[in-house]
C-alpha cells in the first residue's frame, strides 16, 4: 500500500485497523497480526505498536500479556456508545460556545453553515463540517477535552462519511439547530443538537454495517 505523505504512520495504521473492523475483516476477539499489518502498509513495527497503544486507549483493541492484541467487543452497543460519547463531548464545547455567544465566532460558523448547505457534494460538506467543528473546538475545548473528542472519533471515520452521499440532508438540520442555539445563547439546546446529530450518525453507520453483513439486524427502537 502506498504511503500517504503528510499523514503520521501511526495514524495510517489506526485507520487501516479500524477499516478492517468496519468491513468485517477483523471481528470481535480476533487477534491482530502486527507483522502482517506492518507488511501490508510497508511500515516498521514501531508505528504499528504506537497504533495498538492508541487503539487500546480508544477501546478498539485490548492487549494480553505474552498473547498479543485482540479486537474488543464490536457490536451495535459499542458503535452507539462511541457516538454517544462524541455527542456528549462535542456538546460540551458547543454549550460553552452558546454561553459565550461571541458574534465573531457566530459569524464564522454561519459562513461555514452556508457553504455546507450550498451544494450536494458529500466531500465538500464534510470538509466544511469539520471546519465548523474545528472553530467550536479551537475556541471552547481545552487540551483535555479536545483529546477526549479525538479519541471518541476513532469509530467515526472520515472516509466513510465522505463516501456516504445521503448524509448531508440527514445531518444539516442538526448543524442549523446548533448554530441557532449558539447564536441565541442557549447552551442546553446546543448540547442537544450535538447529541441528536451523533445519534443520527450512529444509526446511519449501523445500517451500513448491517448492509455489509458486518453486524446482524439492529434491535428494535
Amino acid at each position: 500500500m502506498p504511503k500517504k505523505y503528510g499523514v503520521k504512520e501511526k495514524d495510517l495504521v489506526v485507520s487501516h485497523v479500524v477499516n478492517l473492523v468496519l468491513t468485517g475483516k477483523l471481528r470481535s476477539g480476533d487477534r491482530l497480526d502486527r507483522n502482517e499489518i506492518a507488511h501490508e502498509l510497508g511500515l516498521s513495527r514501531v508505528p504499528v505498536q504506537e497504533a495498538v497503544v492508541q487503539l487500546e486507549h480508544d477501546g478498539i483493541l485490548s492487549t494480553q500479556y505474552h498473547r498479543g492484541a485482540f479486537v474488543e467487543r464490536f457490536d451495535e452497543a459499542t458503535v452507539r456508545e462511541h457516538h454517544e460519547l462524541y455527542g456528549l463531548l462535542s456538546g460540551t464545547a458547543s454549550a460553552r460556545a452558546a454561553a459565550a455567544a461571541d458574534p465573531m465566532i457566530t459569524a464564522e460558523l454561519a459562513e461555514l453553515l452556508s457553504l455546507m448547505g450550498g451544494g450536494r457534494d458529500s466531500r465538500l460538506f464534510d470538509h466544511h463540517a469539520r471546519r465548523f467543528r474545528g472553530v467550536v473546538n479551537t475556541e471552547y475545548a481545552g487540551p483535555r477535552l479536545q483529546a477526549a473528542i479525538d479519541s471518541s472519533q476513532t469509530l467515526i471515520p472520515p472516509a466513510f462519511w465522505a463516501g456516504y452521499l445521503e448524509h448531508r440532508d440527514a445531518l444539516l438540520p442538526s448543524y442549523e439547530a446548533e448554530l441557532n442555539a449558539i447564536r441565541e445563547g442557549r447552551p442546553e439546546a446546543a448540547r442537544a443538537a450535538c447529541m441528536q446529530r451523533s445519534d443520527t450518525m450512529a444509526q446511519i453507520l449501523l445500517s451500513e454495517l448491517v448492509r455489509r453483513g458486518v453486524l446482524c439486524a439492529l434491535r428494535a427502537e
